[in-house]
């Protein structure tokens, strides 16, 4: 199978112009097939709060009500996505911008409220991505470009996590290519102490996830991502990497995720 690197981004890197500048110039740089995911929830929160909406979040996650989700889509759909499709294209990649609700590639039911209601919050499942519409834009040698929105299918949007439609992107396109799931931060990977950059876990797998969890070395919006990390390995997504943004195009930087 043709190789395949699924690369998120996360808000702190694209509110940095300088690194983010940095970054899409490494990112054009990685050949082959190569599909850009971004968040960007620091951006929604500053126009957020200019309007007076005030972000709501529980363990990293944001809780999305109406105004809510106008906002992210204004930010994650429209702003940050066509400025990431022109820098990228100012780069000679020929990147193209989608939400989940474009040609239908990823459709998302409801989370259910249980203990905490996340509002318009859609979660995707590996059934819900459009493969062979995916796989016939990078044969075509496009750089599909995700904002974290999705939708049901039945004209309601959804605010989605970020790091989730990587991770069920990579496990979807597992089948037909071998691919390398990337998140980019403004870290060298997982640190032991988020205040020492020389703390970098090198290798992460389940037995010491748990020991680094229960002391709080990993917390907050790390948990999320390591949990959608492990779910991806366990469907046959082939390497996971935690990363510094600047360093995505070296193979060996960063913290790797083991089964």
């Amino acid at each position: 199978m043709n190789p395949l690197k699924i690369i998120k981004i996360g808000g702190n890197i694209i509110d940095d112009k300088s690194r983010l500048q940095s970054f899409l110039k490494d990112f054009s740089t990685i050949s082959g097939a190569k599909i850009l995911i971004h968040g960007g929830g620091k951006i929604a929160s500053e126009l957020g709060a200019k309007m007076g909406i005030s972000p709501k979040m529980h363990e990293g996650r944001r809780i999305t009500d109406a105004e809510t989700l106008d906002l992210v889509t204004m930010v994650y759909a429209g702003l940050i996505n066509k400025n990431l499709v022109a820098q990228l294209q100012m780069q000679h990649s020929n990147a193209i911008g989608f939400s989940g609700a474009d040609a239908n590639l990823i459709t998302a039911t409801k989370r259910p409220a249980k203990v905490v209601d996340y509002g318009l919050v859609g979660d995707v499942a590996i059934s819900g991505v459009q493969t062979d519409t995916l796989s016939g834009l990078l044969k075509l040698s496009l750089i599909p470009v995700f904002s974290p929105i999705t939708h049901d299918g039945k004209g309601q949007l959804y605010n989605t996590n970020a790091d989730t439609i990587a991770s069920v992107l990579a496990m979807a396109m597992s089948k037909s290519y071998e691919v390398e799931l990337i998140y980019c931060f403004d870290k060298k990977g997982v640190l032991e102490d988020v205040n020492d950059d020389n703390s970098l876990i090198k290798e992460i797998n389940t037995e010491n996830y748990k020991s680094l969890k229960e002391r709080g070395a990993i917390a907050d919006g790390m948990l999320p991502k390591l949990e959608t990390a492990f779910q991806a390995l366990s469907h046959d997504v082939k390497a996971v990497r935690i990363v510094q943004a600047e360093e995505v195009a070296n193979p060996l930087a960063g913290t790797f995720i083991q089964k």
